[in-house]
């Protein structure tokens, strides 16, 4: 009995400092998980900013001029797919339900005749690719719960290098997709996959009105918004080359924030879980050891007590 004593005092040991790790770990999540979200909020007027001038100088020229990145590419059966998966662990099924939304898409794409390269963000994505022997085309580490605007623009030049390649090309794509996770609320939180390049755009019902840029996102329709039309210097064309680059940069740049503010929810309430199992261990624990010694207890008093009735039945 002595010795289960010790196994329950190791154990009670252990999982009080596991559990103050679990509450440091929540803490910490807790505190970044603000800025993440304002610097979400900050970004996102710039972003509807720019998606709105985007969409006006799309619309005037098209139908008239071919861009290049508003343009169809139907002679390039290759998408380049870009998933913002986490650099740690212990963030519940964050990984797991991003990367299962990601392959699911990858597998459509595959059997609409597509060939799919990865470029991933995120060392859980990129080990779990490496496991499977799955190539990736390009990988960037250490930056899942708190991206900045150079790691944005890096990855938005390596995929517009990628799409504004020559069709016969390696890395050449014909279209640009991405699968991040997307932040709701502290409680919701889920996988959205996005396509970024072509630009599509919706046609409006008025020929003398303007058309508006709409982003297809998987499973969802926009409704198209008429703007008036505008005069544009030195031309829509112009502005466009201006525009697009930028336009893409802030939309991976929204994305990796959603997705620092949606890993950092997922820790929050893992590790909130994690501490409270800790918790409950102990109580467990503690009840089994004092079971333990109270039956040594009971054991000791058993034994000097037959061993006294044993003394007096022989004297």
């Amino acid at each position: 009995m002595a010795g289960s004593q010790r196994v329950y005092r190791a154990r009670i040991k252990s999982t009080l400092s596991l559990g103050k790790i679990f509450r440091a770990m929540e803490l910490i999540a807790a505190s970044r998980i603000g800025r993440a979200r304002q610097a979400a909020a900050r970004q996102r007027p710039y972003a509807r900013a720019l998606t709105r001038a985007v969409g006006l100088a799309a619309g005037h020229i098209h139908g008239e001029i071919r861009h290049p990145l508003i343009s169809e590419r139907p002679e390039v059966k290759r998408v380049a797919l870009l998933v913002l998966a986490a650099d740690r662990g212990m963030a519940g099924a964050y990984t797991a339900n991003l990367l299962r939304a990601a392959e699911a898409h990858a597998a459509e794409l595959a059997a609409a005749g597509y060939a799919v390269d990865r470029y991933v963000a995120g060392r859980r994505a990129v080990a779990y690719y490496e496991f499977r022997g799955v190539p990736l085309r390009r990988s960037w580490l250490g930056a899942s719960d708190a991206p900045t605007f150079a790691l944005a623009k890096e990855i938005a030049a390596t995929l517009l290098a990628a799409f504004t390649a020559a069709s016969d090309m390696d890395d050449a794509a014909g279209e640009l997709h991405v699968v991040y996770t997307h932040f709701k609320n502290m409680v919701s939180q889920a996988p959205r996959i996005v396509r970024l390049l072509p630009l599509a755009l919706v046609e409006a019902e008025d020929p003398e009105e303007i058309v508006v840029l709409s982003e297809k996102a998987t499973g969802e329709k926009k409704a198209a918004e008429v703007f008036p039309l505008y005069s544009f210097e030195p031309s829509p064309e112009g502005v466009l080359d201006a525009l697009l680059p930028r336009y893409i940069r802030s939309r991976i740049y929204d994305c990796l924030l959603q997705a620092a503010a949606s890993e950092l929810a997922n820790r929050q309430r893992a590790m909130h879980t994690a501490t409270d199992n800790a918790e409950d261990m102990v109580r467990k624990y503690t009840r089994l050891a004092n079971q333990a010694r109270q039956a040594d207890i009971t054991q000791e008093i058993s034994e000097i007590v037959s061993g006294a009735d044993a003394l007096a039945a022989s004297s």
